[in-house]
Order: C-alpha cells, then sequence, then structure tokens
C-alpha cells in the first residue's frame, strides 16, 4: 500500500514539475508584495521596494517609447546586445571546450603537455582579467567577448577532458583493434558520447557567463542590460533595476531550458528513461 502511495505521488511530481516550480517563486513575489505595500504605507516616497504600478510606470518609456537622443526603444536595445555578446562568448567557449576538450581527453600526450596550463588558467579569478582584457583589445566589443570566454572556457575544457578521459578504456582498445585511427577514435568514439556532456558544462556555466558580461557592460559600455542597472542605480531606480534583474533571470532560464530540451531530443540516450 506504501508502495502504491509512494508511486501515485512521484506520478504527481512528475506531471506538475512546472507548476511545483513555480511555487516558490510565487511565495517570494507573494512576499515581496507585501513587505513592500507595507513599506510605501508607512513612506509613498519609498525607492528600496517599489510597488508593481511604480516599476510598470519606470519600464513603460524604455519598452515602448523612443529614447530622444538614441532614438533606440532602450530596453530591446539593452536585451539584444547582452544577448549578442554572452551568445558570442558561449560560442566561442564551447567551440574551443569541444576541440581542446577532445584533443585532452583522447590524446595523452596532449594532455600531459598543456593540461597544466589550461588548469593554470581555469584558477585565476576572471574579473582580475578585465584590466588586462581592456588594455589588450580597448574598451569595444572584443574584450567583453573575451571575458566571457575567459571566464568558462577553461572550465568547460576540463570538464570535458575528464569525462572524455574516463570512459571505458575497453570501447578504445576495441575501436583501436579494428583499426581505428586517433582521428576516428575523436570524432566517431569520442564526439557523439562526449556532446551531452559539452551541453550540460554549457548549461552549468551560463550563471558564470552572465556575471562576466554584467560586469565588463557595468565598467566600459552604451548600451547593455548590466550597463543600464549601474547606470540608473545612482539614482537607487530600484523600479528599473528590479525589473531588469526579474528579465535577466527569465532570460537566462529560457536559453537553459532551450539547452536541456534539446539535449533531451538529440539525445535521449544520455538522460534516461525516466527523464
Amino acid at each position: 500500500m506504501s508502495w502504491l502511495k509512494g508511486q501515485s505521488w512521484q506520478g504527481y511530481v512528475k506531471g506538475n514539475k512546472a507548476l511545483l516550480g513555480l511555487l516558490p517563486i510565487i511565495a517570494l513575489a507573494l512576499l515581496y508584495l507585501v513587505v513592500a505595500a507595507d513599506r510605501n504605507a508607512i513612506n509613498p516616497n519609498e525607492k528600496i521596494l517599489p510597488l508593481p504600478s511604480a516599476m510598470v510606470e519606470a519600464m513603460w518609456g524604455l519598452v515602448f517609447e523612443r529614447d530622444q537622443l538614441s532614438g533606440r526603444y532602450l530596453f530591446w536595445s539593452d536585451t539584444m546586445a547582452s544577448l549578442q555578446r554572452l551568445g558570442l562568448g558561449l560560442l566561442i567557449s564551447t567551440l574551443a571546450a569541444l576541440i581542446v576538450g577532445l584533443l585532452l581527453g583522447v590524446l595523452p600526450t596532449f594532455r600531459a603537455t598543456f593540461g597544466m596550463t589550461v588548469t593554470s588558467v581555469a584558477v585565476i579569478p576572471p574579473i582580475a582579467l578585465l584590466p588586462i582584457l581592456f588594455i589588450v583589445f580597448g574598451l569595444g566589443e572584443t574584450a567583453k567577448v573575451a571575458l566571457i570566454v575567459v571566464g568558462i572556457a577553461p572550465f568547460m575544457v576540463r570538464d570535458l577532458a575528464a569525462y572524455i578521459a574516463a570512459l571505458p578504456r575497453e570501447q578504445i582498445v576495441k575501436a583501436q583493434t579494428l583499426g581505428a585511427s586517433t582521428w576516428q577514435l575523436m570524432l566517431r568514439f569520442a564526439l557523439p558520447q562526449a556532446m551531452p556532456r559539452l551541453i550540460q558544462a554549457l548549461r552549468l556555466s551560463l550563471g558564470p557567463a552572465w556575471v562576466f558580461l554584467i560586469s565588463a557592460e557595468a565598467i566600459a559600455s552604451d548600451v547593455g542590460l548590466g550597463y543600464r542597472i549601474f547606470l540608473v542605480r545612482r539614482y537607487l531606480a530600484m523600479d528599473v533595476i528590479l525589473p531588469y534583474v526579474a528579465w535577466i533571470a527569465i532570460l537566462a532560464a529560457t536559453i537553459d531550458w532551450l539547452l536541456a530540451a534539446g539535449s533531451r531530443r538529440l539525445y535521449p540516450w544520455a538522460h534516461g528513461s525516466g527523464h
């Protein structure tokens, strides 16, 4: 009987994952509304915890009205600029992780020669390299993208290389016995098995990638989500900052969901029958 109850509960959880996942977010939103309403009742000029109506009013001009100086819809310009930088940084990092990770994972000589170098770069705080990147690449787009790459590519390389190196040795021996060359081992043996892991590493790198992007935009940029947040903070404009932060969270969650869904669709064998 207890087993049946357990099965029933598991079925309920599986069928209502989205609803259960939203419950903590709804609870936090309700808590915010209660506290914000209380603070605004005491102080109508409250800036730290603005009411939703104040956020809508502040964001309306950014979303639906052109800026008089630039002629752009600032919210959408900020979003597109940040997504372009993030997308390019993720693309370069993924390609670097795929190529270098395969070489490190399959070729012992390559791993012995460059493994320590990758590890050394990976442990350097990327933010510490930001001044160097700005000096080398200038204050344009290249430095911002480079910070994302420097920040997440070494982790992705190490993770993928370790995964490939840990693949069953007997499979490699069997492939070599059948006459597989080194390139065939990488392309036909290691690559197909490494792709789900690469996507997983990319998902894990999304959070740090956003941190590096926002940091770079805050220091040297004239458009972008991070730039806008740090621009209005001097005015304590939480009615703009909070919606921007929420929008970043939505974008990050959407990208993560797309990667997870793509991985399950392309490589179902890597996720098991229960996912």
